[in-house]
């Protein structure tokens, strides 16, 4: 356990942090998970209008640290294949 008031303060900061992360990375997930979804329905519209959105979370993501930027970009390229392949 911190003894230190410095060390105290540390462990509270990163337990907001800890939280604030895990929500980010959850509304990550979930976004990802939408764009799979609308894909699987077959409905191109609503797949890109999902994927705009994972993406501009991914980004948001690869920014605050929760994930690598080359992450994100994997991520994204693979979401766009799969959005685009609808299209044809």
């Amino acid at each position: 356990m911190a003894n230190s008031p410095s060390a105290k303060k540390r462990a509270r900061q990163a337990e907001v942090r800890r939280l604030r992360n895990k929500s980010r990375r959850s509304e990550m997930r979930s976004s990802i998970k939408k764009v799979l979804q609308a894909v699987a329905s077959g409905d191109h519209g609503q797949a890109q209008t999902a994927y705009r959105e994972a993406s501009r979370i991914l980004d948001r993501g690869a920014q605050y640290g929760i994930i690598h930027k080359n992450k994100a970009a994997r991520h994204k390229s693979r979401l766009n294949a799969r959005v685009r392949s609808l299209a044809s």
